[in-house]
């Protein structure tokens, strides 16, 4: 068995034309200068902030669609306005930026890094495990999200062309669809290259929204008022069903927040923290009161009011820039999806998947051309099949929401168990942060049958796959330990039986500390012989992102020519075993690459009646396994260094 323990599988992870390799020790120094804490945080603008920040383009006016029964009334203008407002300061600001963000494991965020960081301090299984499916949940439910994202921006921006041009609005689909397909396939070229190209253009688009809604608050400063969470409560007040059912209007205007945290291994802290307070909460609440603003003078405007805030001279330009500020907003939810991907490959949630390092500075930034192009085909589905902005926003929000309370719930964990706040401390923050979470989730509940089916069902595949993948796994590895030996019989066997040992260096990889290596016995059984000396090798996935070179490789010796090395790899690392036995500092041994033979063992799952799985999900772990990319490559094992060896498990 050649798979890492602790049910954990390392990736292989390759280097574009045109890219140095990035070693895991490099971009982990200390804080970044002054300038390149400015340049992140405009490069963070078009990566980051993108979803979040065209969320005004179609969040308002949805708060008064007909189907949730808001009167557009004025005291309604100003509480729609409220739940908006405080909704980005408590959501975004307080439990996001200020709190979850100092949750960070090793500098990665998003649901499975803060899983992993959780981990460390479960002592039982059986919590350890609830907590393993809550952040499945989370991370299923984020795949649905960051499908519908690129679907509703670009769309909504696309829109606009109707107003300016009615006899147009045949062409909005297919524009929408050739858009869509040409930021994907620009991902390759890494989330560094996309931020500093959007970066600029979201620079402009924050300043432009802002500036377009201080024009409109000056001639009805009125607005203000909306700022007093009081005309908030009046919404529910007045009519407490139709102010719950507003609420899943009023998640549109946050549902980047979660991908805000699963991108932080992208730019880090402070330049996101710099550029949310700095920059971008500031322009949106501004554009938000200006609309209401607008909409306080002109009630007709309500049809779209972000475009009918600027004059007829304005309104091509501000499509223009919209669409262009929409298109990048996809990219935060696109670099988040890469991010929980490589994430949930490491801690044996999914299968091995090619993962492209994109960035020679920043190790965080990736690409995964499978996870890509599933995203794309989804989009365009999701598009051709909803076909207006008003439509998606029904599917928009539930997997969102429902993410931000499962993160919720692993937060309190880590204030507990890792920070050791008190019980009252953490139930301060905790109750009203999961009260918010679920008055906004179960707002959006009620839009399944309009919509929020879609990401509904996206993430109840996703976690039957992932789930399915971990319960697979742990049956092949519990299987093949049973039909081995201990280390300490098969080395008292060695000892009073030795076979004949020819010169040389063996690498067995194994799962297992105390058991012998499948390919090892088989090896033995079929050739009769052993190498000089034997290498056990144990790679290890640690729940952090990042093991440092001192830390990564350890050995002893058990006698007889057999050493046992284990080797450490952080969930956010490239598994280079032959880089790292060649650092093994072993007594007359060269372990430099191309002086070692790797024998790599080969499980071929096969599924069988009366095993530890249903049948169906038995096969479905089959095709997953088939679909993985071998071991050696998972390992940067060069392939004329290979012997592998099969052996068909049953599960």
């Amino acid at each position: 068995m050649t798979e890492p323990s602790d049910g954990t599988v390392a990736p292989r992870e390759v280097i574009p034309a045109g890219h140095a390799a990035l070693t895991p020790d490099e971009g982990a120094g200390g804080p970044p200068s002054r300038t390149g804490t400015a340049a992140l945080s405009v490069a963070a603008l078009g990566v980051v902030f993108g979803d979040i920040g065209t969320s005004p383009v179609y969040t308002f006016k949805e708060c008064f669609n007909p189907e949730h029964g808001l009167a557009l009334l004025p005291e309604n203008v100003l509480g729609a306005l409220s739940l908006i407002v405080w909704a980005l300061i408590l959501v975004v600001a307080c439990k996001y930026v200020l709190l979850m963000m100092r949750a960070d494991n090793h500098g990665e965020g998003g649901i499975l890094a803060l899983l992993a960081l959780a981990q460390e301090a479960m002592q039982s299984g059986k919590v350890r495990n609830l907590f393993v499916l809550i952040a499945i949940g989370g991370g299923a439910l984020f795949y649905g999200d960051s499908m519908v994202t690129p679907a509703i921006s670009v769309l909504s921006a696309i829109e606009g062309i109707g107003i300016a041009a009615p006899q147009l609005n045949r062409f909005v689909v297919p524009v929408t669809v050739v858009v869509l397909v040409l930021l994907f396939f620009i991902q390759r070229r890494g989330t560094r290259s996309v931020g500093h190209f959007f970066g600029p253009v979201m620079l402009v688009w924050f300043t432009v929204i802002g500036l377009d809604g201080l024009v409109h608050i000056a001639a009805a400063p009125q607005v203000l008022a909306a700022l007093n969470p009081a005309y908030a409560v009046t919404v529910f007040i007045a009519s407490p069903l139709r102010g719950f059912i507003v609420l899943g209007a009023v998640s549109l205007a946050i549902t980047g927040g979660e991908a805000l945290y699963a991108d932080m291994g992208h730019f880090g802290r402070l330049p996101i923290r710099l550029a949310w307070f700095g920059l971008v909460l500031p322009a949106i609440v501004l554009n938000y009161f200006g609309q209401g603003a607008l909409i306080l003078a002109d009630k007709s405007a309500l049809e779209n009011p972000f475009f009918h805030m600027v004059p007829g001279w304005g309104l091509i330009p501000l499509v223009v820039v919209s669409t262009a500020a929409t298109v990048i907003a996809s990219q935060g939810v696109i670099s988040g999806a890469f991010s929980l991907t490589r994430q949930a490959i490491q801690l044996g949630l999914l299968p091995q998947l090619d993962v492209f390092q994109t960035s020679t500075e920043a190790r965080g930034q990736i690409y995964i051309p499978q996870v890509n192009w599933l995203l794309l085909a989804a989009v365009v589905t999701l598009v051709v099949g909803f076909r207006s902005s008003s439509a998606l926003a029904s599917a928009y929000g539930f997997a969102v929401t429902g993410t931000m309370a499962l993160t919720t719930v692993l937060a309190g964990a880590v204030m507990r168990r890792i920070w050791h706040w008190r019980w009252p401390m953490v139930g301060a923050l905790l109750v009203p942060m999961m009260t918010i979470d679920l008055a906004l989730f179960g707002s959006n509940v009620m839009k399944i049958p309009s919509g929020a089916w879609f990401p509904l069902l996206v993430g109840l595949v996703m976690f039957t796959l992932m789930t399915t993948w971990r319960t697979g796994r742990r049956l092949v590895l519990d299987r093949v330990a049973s039909e081995t030996m201990s280390i300490g019989d098969f080395l008292g066997i060695c000892g009073t039986a030795p076979e004949a040992r020819v010169f040389g260096t063996a690498a067995f990889l194994t799962s297992h500390r105390q058991h012998v290596p499948p390919a090892l016995l088989q090896n033995l059984k079929f050739n009769k012989v052993l190498h000089r000396t034997v290498l056990l090798v144990r790679v290890t996935t640690d729940n952090r992102p990042w093991v440092p070179a001192a830390a990564r490789i350890k050995s002893r010796a058990l006698g007889y020519g057999f050493w046992q090395v284990d080797v450490h790899f952080g969930f956010a690392q490239t598994p280079n075993v032959p880089r790292e036995l060649g650092r093994a500092k072993i007594p007359g041994l060269d372990l430099a690459c191309g002086k070692v033979l790797y024998f790599v063992g080969r499980a071929n799952p096969k599924s069988t009646p009366q095993r530890g799985m249903a049948r169906w999900r038995a096969h479905l772990y089959v095709f997953l396994s088939r679909l993985a990319t071998r071991t050696p490559e998972f390992f940067r094992i060069p392939a004329d260094q290979v012997i592998e060896l099969g052996a068909q498990v049953e599960i």
